[in-house]
């Protein structure tokens, strides 16, 4: 078994230098790695940025404030192409002006920023300028929390409600802002407007700084490694060591950069910065042990299935003549694997198998001769007679003991001579099976034998497909993997050396 490969030596280490780039590069291709989350992940996530608040269940109004992290919006948005929408941006600034006008003189409340802020509020309800920016839902928030908190069955009479001059007599100005900025304005200031380049696309200046800070640093790297690879390989050309730093194509691709995961976990690990190596193996193992499984019941499907089209074949007679030996390729005249295996088995079977069926080969063959000597020799009178019987048993038994014992005796005499070594022996041993070979293929092509045992096998083939391969499917795949485990952690060298000595051993 072999060794794993985090528990192998480690290899010699390249210069001083050399290391301090390539864990410079590891580290600067992990925070490129954050970034490009970051930035994929940003336009999603901006209202979480822009209000730094939790909501770790979405269908409960549970709130957890994250203050300690700072409002980002204001330098990422250019870079993305979001401007404050034109609407909602006039809507938080006319608010402003009302909330200054109330708080300065509450008594004279000016009716017509009042009714203005209803008239905006009723566009901002029909208009919906959320959907642009795909936030129709959060619209659909500002409307429900306003009949709640007027107990209206209509956003908009809800809203001229909260802004009437009645509401605000019974509510001081000082109490109901609050629910204004506290619930309302908050969700109008989550809506923007992006820009559209000349491609149609939303504006994104993101490869700008991903260019000035991080690609010609990888582009870089990539260069060193493929001088570094013609020095240790001189007869390799320019095209070939660039193609053999495929895998890090997708740190200098402006598009698909979620690709970039994979360049950047093997320079963390190959910088040794990390060991990954350890959860590489356990993911592997799992894949691998799927992997095989699915790819041994292909192959044994195929074998089998390959059987049974040379079982079906009508040129099977014309097979199994061409298993003689003078239509065999050998690889050497001494080596004729067929006879030598008859040639051991042959004695095996001869002087320790059948001496060993004695008592059953007597048993069978008394009880044949016993059978034949009833039918043929006693006549139905005298079958009934006790004593008779008795003789006629008797007289089987010793016939089939002495015919048992001539026949184990020739067998093992037999056995013995061909466990001698003898050329002409092997040669007439040759012959013999040669001649089978033909006579079976004669016996198929003549009778009606060859079709019957045609369809006898592959009915065989195909129950063994319907029943182990079924087995395989229900194989553990954690089984197999804990196996590997135990063989693993047995081929792992032991604390005090390569190999435990053996007690008593110099």
């Amino acid at each position: 078994m072999a060794r794993p490969r985090w528990q192998q030596p480690s290899p010699r280490r390249p210069g001083r230098r050399q290391r301090l780039w390539d864990r410079f590069v590891a580290v600067w291709a992990g925070v490129n790695l954050l970034w490009v989350g970051f930035d994929l992940s940003y336009v999603p996530l901006r209202t979480f940025w822009l209000q730094r608040n939790l909501h770790p269940i979405p269908s409960v109004p549970l709130v957890v404030p994250l203050p300690f992290l700072p409002d980002i919006t204001a330098w990422v948005d250019p870079v993305k192409g979001i401007e404050p929408h034109r609407e909602t941006q006039a809507y938080l600034d006319q608010f402003a002006r009302l909330d200054q006008a109330l708080l300065a003189a509450p008594a004279n409340s000016g009716q017509a920023l009042l009714a203005r802020q209803v008239d905006l509020t009723g566009q901002l309800i029909d208009s919906n300028p959320f959907l642009a920016s795909g936030q129709s839902a959060t619209l659909e928030k500002i409307k429900n929390r306003l009949r709640q908190r007027a107990d209206q069955d209509s956003a908009k009479q809800a809203a001229a409600q909260l802004l009437s001059e009645d509401w605000l007599a019974r509510h001081p100005w000082s109490q109901e802002r609050l629910f204004w900025r506290d619930q309302v304005l908050p969700l109008v200031k989550t809506n923007y407007w992006r820009s559209i380049d000349e491609n149609a696309r939303p504006t994104d200046h993101a490869w700008r700084l991903d260019l000035l800070l991080f690609q010609w640093v990888f582009a870089l790297d990539i260069l060193q490694r493929v001088v570094r690879l013609r020095r240790r390989l001189p007869g390799l050309s320019w095209r070939d060591a660039l193609l053999r730093r495929w895998f890090d194509l997708p740190l200098l691709l402006p598009f698909w950069r979620w690709l970039r995961l994979g360049p950047v976990i093997v320079r963390l690990q190959t910088s040794g910065l990390v060991n990954l190596e350890p959860l590489r193996a356990v993911v592997s193992r799992g894949v691998v042990a799927l992997l095989a499984l699915e790819l041994f019941e292909v192959l044994a499907l195929q074998l089998l299935d390959g059987l049974q089209g040379l079982v079906r074949s009508p040129r099977l007679p014309q097979r199994l003549r061409a298993l003689r030996s003078h239509q065999s390729v050998a690889r050497s005249d001494d080596e004729r694997e067929l006879v030598e295996l008859v040639r051991i088995w042959a004695p095996l079977l001869l002087t320790q198998v059948a001496p060993r069926l004695a008592p059953e080969l007597q048993g069978l063959l008394g009880y044949s001769l016993r059978q034949s000597l009833d039918r043929t020799v006693v006549p139905p009178p005298l079958r009934q007679l006790a004593p008779l019987l008795q003789v006629e048993s008797g007289i089987s038994r010793q016939l089939a003991s002495g015919m048992v014992d001539s026949l184990l005796d020739l067998s093992r005499r037999s056995g013995e001579r061909l466990a001698q070594r003898d050329d002409r022996q092997l040669e007439l041993l040759q012959q013999c099976i040669d001649r089978f070979w033909d006579e079976l293929a004669l016996a198929l092509e003549t009778g009606s034998a060859l079709q019957r045992s045609q369809e006898l096998i592959c009915a065989l083939i195909e129950g063994v497909k319907g029943t182990y391969l079924s087995q395989i499917n229900r194989a553990s795949i954690e089984a197999l993997i804990q196996e590997l485990d135990q063989l693993m952690a047995a081929a792992a060298p032991q604390p005090g050396g390569e190999a435990a000595e053996m007690p008593g051993t110099p």
